[in-house]
Parts: structure tokens; sequence; C-alpha cells
């Protein structure tokens, strides 16, 4: 009987691809020989729109790139920012960019927990998951008026201090009064006290995500021993953040290259031991817990230090609006900064971050002007989807499923 391998299309509908992702497969019988990624479907141009606009009005395409982690993106494209104008933002910015960016690390472990077990056939954890997301989505919020896309952070600090009050929900036709008492119990204070009160809560969420997967033998039966990358081969391949960490290399920018406040604070670096989808399922697990407790040491130090959280210097930083009204010189600043940015020195720089998929770089170029010269992301899925032919070669199509979930792959990001 005559044996031919046969190609097939897995997505870009298929509900794994999640709309943007083709892989055209080739198959024998069930077993994949070949595996070929296409992207692109999600490209806008993002490093070409930046080198168009001046630099403060790129802060929110940042967002928008890997739209789970928004403000490490921003964080690196900021970075970049300070370090070409030889600023450093005041020391309370600094710890508040250090928690929001675990914060963000939470939300993108979240979202990927969810949609990772609901693609292997997990329902229950998608609904936990989100339920938890919305509490960390109300922070965000809080402090910048977005959801999602919150262009927070600004060269020199960010954009405005902790709130004091935290919004409340009202009564409404489906919520009557004592529910909405109830809904509303954490929220009497500040954002700080409602944000420590997650970080109380939470490691019983973490554990009620691990009843339900870590020793479930179906979920063990779908990712132990699925998509193994060595720890020689992640290093070639420019793996990142769990994925490299998965593999068994303790590698972590935090660590590694601290910035902003990381050196001060205490945590640990999850590793995996085999490299395969299990263990960077464990090493997220673990790291939503060592994000929790760096949160709350972020907390502590923000409740004992007030102060500013801009720097001083109106050629970077608007004047406040109080102060623009009054003074003619401020006034001037205000319209100048909203119409032409500002100008950077020339040179280059290279600033990366630690984002919850790995290393997000931003490689910035002035050529003295108000808008960059040219701009280019490193982005960690990127090299990651890279690889896809390689984790899957040899596996059946289900096991597919299950290594494009534990790269956890952004398509904003890869296809920029």
């Amino acid at each position: 009987m005559e044996i031919r391998n046969y190609t097939m299309n897995f997505g870009p509908q298929h509900p794994s691809a999640h709309g943007v992702l083709r892989l055209v497969l080739e198959m024998d019988g069930e077993v994949i020989q070949r595996a070929d990624p296409h992207i692109g479907l999600l490209h806008r141009g993002t490093e070409k729109l930046a080198e168009s606009k001046p630099y403060n009005q790129s802060i929110g395409y940042m967002d928008r790139l890997d739209y789970v982690s928004m403000m490490c993106n921003e964080h690196g494209y900021v970075l970049a920012m300070e370090r070409l104008l030889g600023i450093e933002p005041p020391l309370r910015a600094q710890y508040i960019r250090v928690m929001f960016d675990e914060i963000t690390r939470v939300l993108n472990h979240l979202l990927w927990l969810g949609a990772h077990a609901l693609d292997i056939g997990a329902m229950t954890v998608f609904l936990y998951a989100f339920r938890e997301r919305e509490d960390l989505m109300d922070c965000y919020e809080a402090v910048s008026g977005a959801r999602l896309h919150a262009t927070y952070y600004r060269p020199g600090g960010v954009y405005r201090d902790l709130p004091d009050v935290m919004p409340q929900y009202k009564v409404s036709p489906w919520h009557n009064d004592k529910e909405t008492a109830a809904r509303n119990r954490n929220r009497h204070g500040s954002l700080l006290d409602f944000i420590a009160d997650f970080t109380e809560r939470f490691p019983a969420y973490v554990d009620e995500y691990e009843n339900l997967l870590t020793d479930n033998r179906i979920w063990k039966q779908r990712t132990v021993g699925i998509g193994v990358v060595t720890p020689e081969r992640a290093l070639q391949l420019g793996f990142t953040g769990p994925m490299l960490r998965g593999s068994g290399i303790a590698w972590d920018l935090r660590k590694k290259q601290p910035y902003e406040v990381y050196d001060r604070l205490e945590f640990d670096i999850p590793v995996g031991v085999s490299g395969d989808c299990y263990d960077r399922y464990l090493v997220r697990i673990e790291e939503m817990r060592q994000s929790n407790h760096i949160i709350k040491q972020c907390i502590a130090w923000l409740r004992e230090n007030p102060g500013a959280v801009m720097i001083d210097d109106h050629k970077i930083a608007p004047p406040r609006r109080s102060q623009m009204k009054g003074d003619m010189e401020s006034l001037i600043h205000h319209f100048k900064l909203f119409t032409e940015g500002f100008c950077i020195p020339e040179g280059e720089a290279y600033a990366a971050v630690e984002a919850p998929k790995g290393e997000f770089g931003v490689y910035l170029v002035s050529d003295g002007a108000n808008k960059p010269y040219r701009l280019k992301v490193r982005a960690p899925g990127f090299a990651h989807i890279a690889a896809l032919d390689e984790m899957v070669r040899g596996h059946m199509l289900a096991d597919v499923v299950a290594i494009i979930g534990t790269q956890d792959i952004v398509f904003g990001e890869v296809d920029r």
C-alpha cells in the first residue's frame, strides 16, 4: 500500500492559533514531519510608524505590541529614551514601575494559563484566571484611566502618583445593596490598600490552579515530555524568559542586568529540569508567586516613602495643569511638549526588560531630532515561534496545540 505525506493547514481559524498564526504542517499520518509557521497576519508597521512621530507619542504603540504585557513594553521603550537623555526617574517612580511590571507579569501569566489550559481541554482554569485578572485590570484603570493600553510610563517617571481612592461598584438591576457592598468590601481604601488585599488572597488562588492541574493525569499526559528543548539548544535558538528557564538556565534580566530597583528586592528565579511543556508550566506558576512577593515589598516601601513621581524638567515632563494655567513659561513648555515633543541627543541605545514572555528590548537610534531615526523592537516571541518547527517534529497533531500554548506567543510583537 502506498504511503504518502500530506500537507494540512493549522490555523489561522483554529481556536489555539488565536486567529493570526498559519501553520503549514507536513504530516505522515498523525505524526508531524515538518511545520512551517506563516506570520505577518497582524503586521501593523509599528517600528516604521514610530519613526514618523515625536518620541512621546509612540509610548501608546508599545502597549499594543504584546497586548498582554502592556506596561512592560512601555518600560523598555521609556528606558531606551532615558538612557539617551541621560536622566533617571525619582525613586518612588522606579518602585511604582517595578510594582506594575510585576502586576503585568501576573496578568500575562494568568491569561497564558487560562488560554493554554482551555486549548488543551480544561475549562475551569480559564474562568478562575479571569476572575483574578479583573482585579488587576481595575488597578490599571485606577492609575491610567484605561484597562488595557495604559500609556502610564513616561520618560522621567510615571504619568501620575497612585490614587488615594478606588472606584466603587454602584447598585444596579443585577446587584442589590447587599451584593454591591460585598463587591466593594476591599475598595474603601487607596489603590495600595486594594493591591495589598489582592496579594494576601492571591497565593490561595494559585493553589487552586495547581490543585486542578499540577497532579492532574490528563494535564501531565498532554505536557510531560512534549516539546523538549535542551539547555544548549535553548541558548542557540535565542530563547529568553520562561522558555529558557524551563530548560534549566537561570537567566533573568532582573537579576543578571538589574534595572530600576530590582537589585534592592528579594526574589528567586524558578528554573525547570527537563525543558518540556510541564516544566515551563511549573516555572510560570512559581513566577506568579515570586511576582506576588515583589509586589508586597514595593507596597511596603511606597507606603513609607511619599515623593515625586516625575522629574522636574519641563523640557521633558509637562508642567502641572494648575501651573500651566497661571504661568506663561509653563504654558509655552506645555504647548511645545504636546505639539513637537522633545529632541533627544544624537546616539543609540538598547534597553531590555524582563517582560513576562522573555527579553523585550528596544534599540533606539537618534539623529538629534524630535522623532527616532530608527526604532527596532526585540520581541521575545519571535525567537520562540522560529523554533516551532524543531519543537513539533515527530510529535502528534494534538501536541502542536500544547507546544503553541507553552510558547505563550502574542502576535502583536511577533508581527509588529
